[in-house]
């Protein structure tokens, strides 16, 4: 009997492995994932309200390179 499906044979489950990518890259441009947001503020936060899913890209992109003359966060 094998309690394993197939793709988990040898430890490697490529779905979740492009959605790691994915979510990697994201994160190296400035935009976050927008569902942990959401699951953050209903754990940490609870009755503070929830940004909807433009406010909360307008916020990151904001945050990346700054808005009404604020500085943007750079590495260099």
């Amino acid at each position: 009997m094998n309690c394993c499906p197939q793709e988990r044979k040898f430890g490697l489950d490529l779905s979740r492995l492009a959605s790691k990518l994915r979510d990697g890259a994201r994160l190296m441009v400035g935009q976050g994932d927008y569902d942990a947001y959401v699951a953050h503020v209903q754990e940490k936060h609870d009755g503070q309200p929830i940004m909807t899913r433009a406010a909360f890209f307008r916020a990151r992109e904001n945050a990346r390179f700054g808005a009404g003359g604020a500085r943007a966060f750079r590495c260099c």
